[in-house]
């Protein structure tokens, strides 16, 4: 009886190799030219190109561009693209472009004002990107800064190419979920519900930018984690598995509006899909998480110790409901331990009137409005709680001087009954508990309050900025989160997210610093597009992309970089301290701030001769910055001498005044990185054999202009 035959291509093919090796190769060979044309998996149409309208772009000879509708207009414009032949002055001074359409037979010509036109970019042209700074705001010393840069997402991630190739270790992006209620632009017209080809604009539009985005991760450990909803995780989750085929796939469930958004004659929508795709030795890090996250939160193996704060809270948390239950605690401001219970006040007598011991801040209940309130316990049966370890000095409170916490007696219980293993005890006496140090990995349900879009997204960015509203904002912490899984054990981190929109990523790695001290870094990228309820609104005004009072409603400068800058400040625009809190896992008031740096961009658009020519190195010097690390200054003037030195980088350009450019480097042992500005293939290995060997040493332009040439080869 003969074998069964293998039905798989594959086994066909181990079958064939092993017999004739060659007709073997010739086959597999074959059999991959075929997949590739994707008869199997997800098929979808590319025959629609990407182009971009780039508003401020100079209009130059031989440019690409749209005619812009008439001023006030808000019907929608001509969607033609022309070439720029000429441009000449009229009578009045005023520039006129004569233009060619784009189109391969009887191509129109006509003219148009330079002012009425804006520049387009094809996704297949090349381009040679530089950044210029728009602001910066510096409060963490000689950290590395998180970067805003305003592009078009795709030509940002290209630029990227040359700073970060292989170097991202997470990105985080929360791409447009193709509902069809004008949440994104294909070709700069909205994409509609009833759009027969949106599944497809929408597959093309994300397989393009992760093709790049795949160059920018480091293929021995990274993770890229991707939110969508209903209307496209299907064919998201075939479109990674056929852009990252050597990556561990995953997908989360993650409840994100416990309330349910209604689905006519529908169940109503409460969670979205995380998907998590691992590279290299990746791995999901052990995280101290609460028992929201647990399978079974009342599995008494795994419950986690409950501190309760000593205050009242709820009915009858008044000093004058319980006069006996108001005396003040002294804390060692030094070193924040316990020094000492202080007698009752009675009703009446001011608590002003109190000394505290030197050295001590008074605790009191005090309410967040200002009132008196009273502790749960007796000032007698304190004494005892301290004494068994069973009250926890927390941070100092500008209303209650500081947060005082204790176990109840459930807690207690539980602490005698040896489901709470103690193995020691903190600086203030309080009891510490394994259970409050284990670490686990939850399942791939998440069902997290904290996660909820509405409490601690919406209302994140209202107490950030009291004016401004932005649609659909990620809860805070369900982006810190997802993170901690992955950069726990990654202290220097660069993460990336290019669909940015409010700048949730980079809020969330800044509170991921300060859990450890990290000195991670985000780079967020967004666009400057204006809503679509607001354009219509500016259009009546007159007003049209490109103008000023047009751009300061796009979401990058009205949305992303205010926000960042709030976080980092604590102060809103207009300057006041926001108010409220941060919680769960590092709680403190937001008025406080980060210690973090951060520098705002946006994308140009260089001529490639300008750059040869060392005319465009002041929008070139923001790149090399980002490459080197993003950390110090900027090096954009070189000075008379040719050459500079930052904290971690250098740039050489005067060759002839090399010698004192080794003798300043001699000193520089923190630079890691320099950039030699040379055409001249001996001087530049001249330069390279007298510095250290450890250096990273780039030749400009050369490597600049190599990389976006080779970028073009893209095959979309």
């Amino acid at each position: 009886m003969s074998p069964k035959r293998a039905s798989d291509p594959t086994d066909l093919l181990r079958q064939v190799r092993g017999t004739d090796a060659q007709l073997g190769a010739d086959l597999e060979k074959e059999f991959s030219a075929l997949t590739k044309r994707r008869s199997f998996g997800l098929v979808f149409e590319r025959h629609q190109p990407e182009a971009v309208e780039l508003p401020g772009q100079p209009i130059r000879r031989g440019v690409k561009v749209r005619v812009l509708q008439p001023r006030g207009e808000t019907t929608k414009g001509d969607s033609r693209m022309w070439r720029v032949d000429s441009i000449e002055s009229n009578f009045a001074g005023k520039q006129i472009a004569q233009l060619i359409e784009l189109v391969q037979e009887a191509p129109e010509r006509m003219t148009a004002p330079t002012e009425d036109l804006v520049v387009v970019a094809e996704f297949d042209d090349k381009i040679y990107p530089g950044l210029v700074e728009t602001g910066r705001v510096e409060r963490g010393g000689d950290k590395p800064f998180h970067t805003v840069i305003n592009a078009e997402n795709f030509h940002a991630l290209e630029m990227l190419t040359y700073t970060h190739r292989g170097k991202v270790d997470a990105i985080y992006i929360d791409p447009p979920y193709n509902t069809g209620s004008r949440d994104w632009k294909y070709n700069n017209d909205y994409v509609e519900g009833d759009d027969d080809y949106r599944h497809s604009k929408w597959l093309a539009f994300m397989e393009r930018r992760l093709l790049v985005a795949r160059k920018l991760l480091n293929p021995d450990d990274s993770v890229l984690i991707v939110t969508i909803d209903e209307k496209e995780y299907l064919r998201l989750g075939m479109l990674l598995e056929q852009i990252f085929p050597e990556g561990r796939q995953q997908m989360v469930s993650s409840v994100i509006n416990p309330a349910g958004s209604s689905r006519p004659g529908s169940f109503s929508r409460t969670d979205e899909y995380v998907f998590v795709v691992q590279f290299g030795d990746s791995s999901t890090s052990r995280v101290q998480l609460s028992d929201d996250w647990r399978v079974n939160p009342n599995d008494k193996r795994t419950t986690k110790m409950l501190w309760s704060m000593l205050k009242r809270t709820g009915t009858g948390k008044n000093r004058t409901d319980s006069p006996n239950l108001f005396y003040p605690i002294f804390v060692n401001v030094a070193d924040g331990t316990f020094h000492s219970v202080g007698e009752v006040i009675p009703l009446g007598t001011s608590r002003r009137s109190i000394e505290a011991p030197e050295g001590t801040v008074a605790a009191y209940p005090i309410h967040d409005d200002g009132g008196e309130g009273r502790w749960q316990v007796s000032r007698d049966s304190l004494f005892e709680l301290i004494e068994n370890g069973y009250v926890r000095v927390g941070r100092p409170s500008s209303t209650q001087g500081y947060t005082i916490s204790y176990l109840k007696s459930g807690e207690q219980k539980k602490v005698l009954q040896g489901i709470y293993e103690i193995h020691g005890r903190r600086a203030d006496g309080s009891v510490i508990s394994n259970s409050e140090l284990q670490s686990f990995i939850p399942g791939t349900a998440w069902r997290v309050p904290s996660h909820d879009a509405s409490r601690h997204g919406s209302n994140m960015i209202k107490a950030l900025m009291p004016d401004r509203k932005f649609p659909f904002p990620k809860s805070l912490f369900a982006v810190e989160d997802s993170l901690r899984f992955f950069v726990k054990e990654k202290p220097n981190a660069v993460i990336l997210d290019f669909f940015s929109g409010s700048g949730t990523t980079a809020h969330a790695v800044m509170r991921l610093n300060r859990q450890d001290q990290g000195r991670r870094q985000c780079i967020s990228i967004t666009n400057n597009e204006v809503s679509a309820d607001e354009q219509g609104k500016l259009r009546k005004r007159g007003l049209r992309p490109g103008d000023a009072e047009w751009e300061r409603w796009g979401i990058c400068d009205y949305i992303t970089k205010p926000r960042i800058r709030a976080a980092i400040t604590g102060k809103t625009f207009d300057g006041e301290p926001i108010k409220g809190e941060y919680k769960f896992t590092d709680e403190f008031p937001m008025a406080e701030g980060f210690e973090e740096n951060a520098a705002f961009f946006t994308l140009t658009y260089e001529a490639p001769l300008s750059v040869r020519h060392n005319r465009a190195f002041e929008r070139i010097a923001s790149m090399l910055w980002l490459r080197a690390g993003a950390t110090g200054r900027i090096i954009d003037d070189l000075g008379d001498r040719g050459w500079d030195i930052s904290s971690v980088y250098a740039v050489l350009e005067n060759i002839d005044d090399a010698e004192s450019f080794f003798g300043a480097m001699r000193g520089a042992e923190a630079v890691h990185t320099v950039f030699v500005v040379t055409d001249d293939d001996a001087a530049f290995q001249m330069v390279c054999r007298e510095l250290v060997s450890n250096l990273n040493v780039v030749r400009l332009y050369e490597s600049y202009l190599q990389n976006f040439e080779i970028n073009q080869g893209r095959g979309f």
